[in-house]
């Protein structure tokens, strides 16, 4: 089974026919847990299952990535008053060894009624091409991470994109939508003194990179998704959450 197809089966075995040992098949038994409040290892998986059916969450999967042996889900959970809110914007990432999934990180992020920039959180392009530029769009990307969002050399972000689609919902379109709603969020008191990726995969014309993050003194994660194309960025999604300063397992966030 391909690793698309792995996870896509875990995914479906969660979330959709809420059948615990049918997930339980295709994690490994020490399956490494990142989500804060759901326990490590394979039966950690399979006790949050039955929650999930109990509530009446739904989901949908929007984009499906993947690179070496790391697959990165895009998603839609509808229903999710259960855990947080009506509706919850997701970045999934599954680690396959052997076969087998072993190891799962993601962030969560509450879809508001409206957004600045009129799009929604997942929607907008999905189709995967230019594979053969993975790695000039990966490297495009992670220089836009370390010189525009880690802040080495800000004044370059016009370099790096001449139409920026936004589908953060405080943001608007194009860099200067950035770099507006990053100085506003400073000015509201949240002053972004770290952002460092931990996690990035990269396929065609699609970059999604997984970022440390420290805001104001406190941990933060950002899970940003970038589209390239004719080597500028033109596209952006992201879920953004604080990290919680407890979890119910000592693997952290990342």
């Amino acid at each position: 089974m391909a690793i698309k197809e792995l996870v896509i089966a875990l995914f479906t075995a969660a979330f959709v026919d809420h059948d615990p040992e049918a997930a339980r098949q295709l994690v490994t038994p020490d399956y490494i847990q990142h989500n804060p409040q759901v326990p490590t290892g394979a039966d950690g998986l399979a006790g949050l299952i039955p929650l999930v059916a109990q509530s009446g969450m739904t989901v949908t999967t929007h984009r499906v990535l993947s690179e070496g042996d790391m697959v990165v889900l895009h998603s839609t959970f509808e229903n999710a008053d259960a855990f947080g809110a009506p509706a919850l914007a997701a970045f999934d990432i599954f680690r396959v060894e052997d076969g087998k999934v072993a190891e799962h990180w993601d962030n969560l992020q509450p879809v508001p009624e409206t957004t600045v920039s009129g799009r929604g959180m997942t929607d907008g392009a999905t189709e995967i091409t230019d594979l053969d530029k993975t790695e000039a769009n990966k490297a495009l990307v992670l220089g836009f991470v370390r010189d525009v969002l880690g802040g080495a050399a800000p004044e370059k972000a016009p370099i790096y994109s001449e139409v920026y689609m936004q589908h953060n919902p405080n943001l608007a379109d194009g860099i200067d939508g950035l770099i507006a709603g990053t100085k506003a969020w400073a000015d509201q008191g949240f002053v972004i003194t770290k952002f460092e990726p931990q996690i990035v995969v990269a396929e065609g014309n699609f970059v999604f990179v997984a970022s440390d993050a420290v805001v104001s003194g406190q941990p933060w994660a950002f899970f940003d998704l970038w589209r390239v194309e004719d080597g500028k960025i033109v596209e952006h999604w992201d879920v953004v959450a604080p990290t919680p300063a407890e979890m119910v397992h000592e693997n952290g966030k990342f």
